[in-house]
């Protein structure tokens, strides 16, 4: 995956760019959209681009098919089998978020 930095970018084309927290923005070449910019938030580079990749989304197509037909294991059973203590006794970490489910 390529990316560009917005300062190497026409003044017009970085404006769009630096409002894209307000909306998408459609790139058209002869009236005809052909790109599109989106505005990113919570994630990295990494996670961007393997949002777009074939191979990571092909082994996650699998692994959802596998977890629909097989079932999964809960976290309980996952700590256990990595040896890790309980989550109800299991210390806070601070530096990490947790997501709400």
């Amino acid at each position: 995956m390529k990316t560009l930095d917005v300062d190497t970018l026409r003044p017009s084309v970085a404006t769009a760019v630096r409002e894209l927290c307000k909306e998408p923005v459609i790139l058209l070449e002869e009236g005809i959209p052909i790109a599109v910019f989106l505005p990113v938030e919570n994630a990295d580079v990494e996670s961007i681009s393997l949002s777009f990749n074939p191979e990571f989304l092909a082994i996650i197509k699998k692994s959802e098919a596998r977890l629909r037909t097989e079932g999964g294991i809960s976290s309980e059973e996952m700590r256990r089998r990595l040896g890790m203590e309980p989550e109800a006794e299991a210390k806070p970490n601070s530096k990490r978020k947790r997501k709400a489910t």
